[in-house]
């Protein structure tokens, strides 16, 4: 499972990334509100621990952005020092499943990440679907009208980022991050394992959904979703 934690406080940030570490999670982290958003946005999580206060832009905002327009259904639980019932609610409302008080025991921080993911697992979409392509999350298999199409594990990744955002563009540095991080291997890299992917998506039908916008990045959808 993989969990992002957004959280300014240092001692803190390092004593709950050592705990889910320990406890078989693995962690992406970030100390202020626009890099949470950004992680949250182009990465793949089970869960985001966020906090409120944070630098930047705050938990309620993070939430919210998360949540317009269904951009991103992962399972939210929130930390805050703030234990009015109005900041309990506003949270809740702006889109979060929890809500954990400081100071609060880590054993219950992964009490209550535990109680998310089982109720989250039975709802959550594990088949990803463009026009007739399918991803299914759990077996890895792709399948386009029928076809089983055989894709390397970096354009399974890629792959995942187009349809998880389609029909919108993803930027040519979006996709680049989701692949290597911050160690891109050379400006051509992309351009090649999009090229590979199109030839597995596209070439052996007649409409294509993988589409180029020039300068920007790719967009995965339909033709009259890309218009």
């Amino acid at each position: 499972m993989r969990i992002l934690v957004i959280e300014d406080s240092r001692d803190i940030l390092a004593n709950v990334l050592d705990y889910l570490q320990l406890k078989g999670f693995s962690v992406d982290c970030a100390q202020d509100g626009l890099s949470g958003l950004h992680l949250a946005s182009t990465g793949h999580y089970d869960l985001i621990v966020l906090d409120i206060m944070l630098p930047g832009i705050d938990g309620y905002q993070i939430c919210r952005r998360l949540r317009e327009d269904g951009r991103s259904e992962v399972p939210i639980l929130m930390l805050t020092a703030r234990d009015a019932l109005d900041d309990r609610l506003q949270g809740l409302r702006a889109g979060a499943d929890d809500y954990l008080i400081k100071p609060f025991a880590l054993s219950e921080l992964v009490a209550r990440i535990e109680a998310i993911l089982r109720r989250s697992q039975g709802n959550r979409k594990r088949q990803l679907q463009v026009a007739d392509l399918l991803y299914d999350l759990d077996t890895l298999h792709v399948s386009r009208a029928s076809l089983a199409l055989r894709l390397n594990p970096l354009a399974l990744k890629l792959l995942a980022v187009l349809m998880q955002k389609s029909p919108a563009v993803v930027r040519r540095e979006t996709l680049e991050e989701a692949l290597w991080g911050e160690d891109c291997p050379d400006s051509d890299s992309l351009r090649s394992h999009i090229h590979q992917l199109r030839q597995a998506l596209d070439k052996p039908f007649e409409t294509p959904l993988l589409h180029t916008v020039h300068g920007i990045g790719y967009r995965l959808a339909s033709v009259q979703d890309a218009v």
